[in-house]
């Protein structure tokens, strides 16, 4: 008999890392939110749970996490440069 716990399928399950989870959490609010604060986050987290995930195997949540950590980066500065060619985001109303 085994001990509670100690059963083969639990021990060859593959554990996934929160710094990916946290990456991913930080690309997906950043999309909304905090994109220049949350975009590089993500890519910090989600490269420093690749390079913690090549030892062991594919790191695919650390690769959407850098992948949305771009996209958040890229969002804010297309979003700064439509608001400088139009004036800045200032809501006159009035007439």
């Amino acid at each position: 008999m085994s001990a509670y716990g100690s059963s083969s399928a639990a021990s060859s399950r593959s554990r996934t890392n929160g710094l990916a989870i946290a990456g991913l959490a930080c690309g997906v609010v950043g999309i909304f939110i905090f994109s220049i604060v949350l975009g590089p986050l993500a890519i910090i987290f989600g490269a420093v749970a690749l390079r913690q995930k090549a030892v062991k195997g594919s790191g695919g949540m650390a690769k959407a996490a850098i992948i949305l950590g771009i996209v958040d980066v890229i969002l804010f500065i297309v979003l700064m440069a439509v608001a400088a060619s139009s004036g800045g985001f200032s809501w006159y109303i009035g007439g």
